[in-house]
């Protein structure tokens, strides 16, 4: 399978992705879908390869010099390279990003009756509804 290529093989420009489809199930979903919001998509095959070992590596410098061979000064370049092609400048504090928006709160759960609670426990019990349906009635 190919990778999802971030520029026009041809001409450079940017792509567009226009279809999705599912190995297992067949679906194809279609529509103009984005690869922009993926800053890695950026970055080039030799590049992922560099950040691979760096996470491999748990971003300890000495321990890419033993695994890549090369020196410390060489590693701090890729990595300023690495940096400057995810859109940021080495040294500078970027702006934190913008939290989450707080899930929506749930609506108050409405309490029944005791008696209705007997009841419907007792409707399970005797057979008369289904575990399901005890459910539904008990949370309705």
């Amino acid at each position: 399978m190919n990778i999802l290529p971030t520029r026009c093989p041809i001409c450079s420009g940017g792509i567009t992705v226009t279809k999705f489809q599912c190995d297992d199930c067949d679906v194809t979903i279609e529509g103009r879908f984005s690869v922009a919001g993926n800053r890695f998509s950026q970055l080039g095959d030799e590049q992922l390869s560099f950040v691979e070992t760096f996470v491999r590596c748990e971003g300890k410098i000495n321990r890419m010099e033993d695994e890549l061979n090369l020196s410390y000064p060489t590693i701090r370049g890729r990595l300023t390279e690495v940096i400057r092609a995810l859109g940021f400048e080495p040294g500078k504090e970027e702006p934190a990003p913008a939290p989450a928006p707080a899930p929506a709160p749930e609506p108050p759960a409405k309490t029944i009756s005791e008696a209705d609670r007997k009841r419907i426990l007792d409707d399970l019990d005797a057979g008369r509804i289904n575990a399901e349906q005890a459910m539904q009635a008990l949370t309705k």
